[in-house]
């Protein structure tokens, strides 16, 4: 596994996706309690950025036609949207998130 530092862990807020490109990968962050996902920033369904949507514990919601997906596994949860979209292991040192985008899980 390849990790490279994604953001400091103060910046991902519980109930918000982080939007960010990470070597020129689109990722949102999604902290829920001590656990911080990574998932493609990109809706499967409609191709606009899952982070300005709205986050609720583990899934997070596609603003434009209301695709959810579960950001642990990349999922599509509910109708327009059929296919899933990539996750990528996340580890916690210190301050730090870390995510490993050579290890895509969906």
């Amino acid at each position: 596994m390849t990790f490279v530092e994604a953001a400091k862990l103060g910046d991902v807020v519980e109930g918000r996706a982080l939007g960010l490109v990470i070597d020129e990968v689109d990722v949102a962050l999604v902290r829920d309690g001590e656990n911080v996902y990574a998932i493609s920033d990109w809706c499967s369904h409609a191709q606009v950025p899952l982070s300005d949507g709205d986050v609720e514990g583990c899934e997070i919601e596609c603003y434009l036609h209301g695709s959810r997906f579960d950001v642990r596994t990349g999922e599509a949860l509910n109708l327009p949207a059929t296919e899933p979209v990539p996750t990528y292991p996340t580890k916690i040192e210190g301050d730090t998130v870390w995510v490993d985008l050579s290890a895509n899980r969906s």
